[in-house]
């Protein structure tokens, strides 16, 4: 019987302790001055479009920055959905993170509760 009470305290606060290690690494990192680093989080707010985009429109892909261009990779064009309709964000170019990252294009996905989301393009090492 008294195995069973202390069973009921020591598992929760076990529990406990094990979340808490989960997450220490995350608030173990300091600066060189030995401050905690602030954990950054992005906020990115999802919109959901009522229908699919209009057809991609055609492209002049411009050369890449002389500087940049072994690393540069063309992000092509795409409808965006504002509340006052679709509005076309052109192209541009983005750095390659490492030689060996793939580009993966931005696409609007279709949601089963209906309408669209855009998920945006990003590299795949």
């Amino acid at each position: 019987m008294q195995y069973r009470h202390i069973a009921y305290i020591a598992l929760p606060m076990l529990a406990f302790a094990a979340g808490a290690a989960t997450s220490a690494p995350a608030a173990a990192q300091t600066t060189d001055s030995g401050l905690p680093v602030p954990i950054q989080t992005v906020q990115q707010t999802v919109i959901v479009a009522p229908a699919a985009p209009p057809p991609p429109q055609t492209e002049t892909v411009p050369p890449p920055p002389a500087a940049e261009g072994q690393q540069a990779f063309w992000q092509p064009g795409h409808w965006a959905w504002t509340s006052a309709g679709w509005v076309w964000a052109p192209g541009s170019y983005v750095l390659r993170p490492q030689p060996t990252a793939a580009w993966v294009p931005g696409q609007w996905m279709t949601q089963p509760s209906g309408g669209y989301v855009w998920v945006n393009g990003h590299w795949q090492s």
